[in-house]
């Protein structure tokens, strides 16, 4: 069927999200999903959705959840657009706002989706190298740029920048668009929109999947100046007029209403993570400082392609990447207690039986 596919299509290498295995007893660590489950008044919100009205159309500019979000992050609903999860925002951003004369500037170790977008919209792009810490340094992006994306905190490193750094990251750049993208940023990083007012070139993207537990309702947004949120806008109403349903626009709703619930969640997220960091220490990982719901960790002498095939061995699922430089880390999203206490137990397992 190839013949009738367009040099477009022939020429993509699509990202490859984590798999959805189905295994008994599976201890799933590689997708970083909530393990808690969002809040009870989303799950009451989206069966209040499940009505007749779902013959109608949902409302295609979101106006009460942007207004909610505006609410939220203390901005204007005008400066909040929203999408299928803050990977579709992404498309739009990258479509809307990065393709320019100069390349776009990313790190090398990153979000892997991002080269899929530069290829995608034919955006010339540069990857800038994370130091021998797996830091990213600003100073290093003080070069000619259209434009900057940047995770924070990083993924799939989980290592954050400072507000402070991103203000100074921005004043470099003052004529180009920077996105920063938050997905993880409730884990422990400091947002960057309070930098907005300032900073008419910063747009800020988040999601729900993560810290509001809301993976499967696919809500993503951004906060920006009104004119980037009008760039965004264009292109999604020339590719897709109604990015949300009735059901995820009620559910993100209900999440932003219920803030102990979410307050409580990354509480518990955070606590587990430093469980999880310290288990992984006493069993002799490196693991790099997380900011995420997840870590980045590898062994001091076993290679973490093997150890990531023998967890799956004993239904423990992690990811690896195959990439230079990353290539004996694995990256553990930060599970339930009992998920945890199952990976360190095979780690243990592995790792006692492994040969020296």
């Amino acid at each position: 069927m190839s013949r009738f596919w367009s040099s477009l299509t022939h020429e993509l290498s699509p990202y490859v999200p984590g798999e959805q295995p189905r295994m008994a007893e599976l201890v799933k660590l590689n997708t970083n999903e909530n393990p808690l489950g969002p809040s009870p008044r989303v799950l009451e919100a989206v069966r209040g959705e499940a009505s007749d009205t779902l013959r109608l159309y949902p409302d295609p500019q979101a106006t009460a959840l942007r207004a909610a979000l505006a609410s939220y992050h203390q901005v204007r609903p005008e400066q909040v657009f929203v999408g299928n999860g803050s990977d579709e925002v992404l498309a739009h951003a990258f479509a809307a706002l990065l393709k320019h004369d100069a390349p776009l500037l990313f790190p090398d170790i990153t979000y892997s989706f991002y080269p899929v977008y530069c290829r995608l919209f034919g955006i010339a792009y540069e990857t800038v190298p994370l130091d021998q810490a797996m830091h990213i340094r600003v100073a290093d992006y003080r070069r000619p740029a259209g434009a900057i994306v940047l995770p924070n905190p990083n993924a799939p490193t989980g290592v954050a920048l400072s507000r402070a750094e991103i203000a100074t990251l921005l004043e470099q750049h003052p004529d180009a668009p920077v996105v920063i993208d938050e997905a993880y940023v409730d884990f422990g990083a400091e947002s960057a929109i309070p930098l907005i007012a300032s900073h008419p070139n910063l747009l800020v993207v988040q999601t729900m999947s993560k810290s509001r537990a809301l993976a499967g309702l696919r809500v993503g947004y951004a906060i920006g100046d009104t004119e980037l949120i009008e760039a965004l806008t264009r292109v999604k109403d020339s590719f897709n007029s109604y990015p949300l349903g009735r059901p995820a626009q009620a559910g993100a709703i209900a999440s932003l209403q219920d803030e102990a619930w979410f307050q409580q969640s990354r509480a518990r997220v955070i606590e587990g993570r430093g469980r999880l960091t310290l288990g992984l220490i006493r069993l002799g990982f490196d693991v790099l400082p997380s900011a995420a719901n997840f870590v980045f960790a590898r062994h001091r002498s076993h290679a973490g392609a093997a150890l990531a095939t023998a967890l799956r061995e004993r239904a423990v699922i992690v990811r690896h990447f195959a990439a230079p430089r990353i290539s004996d880390y694995l990256r553990i999203t930060v599970g339930s207690d009992g998920q945890i206490d199952r990976l360190l137990s095979a780690l243990s397992d592995i790792l006692g039986n492994a040969p020296d």
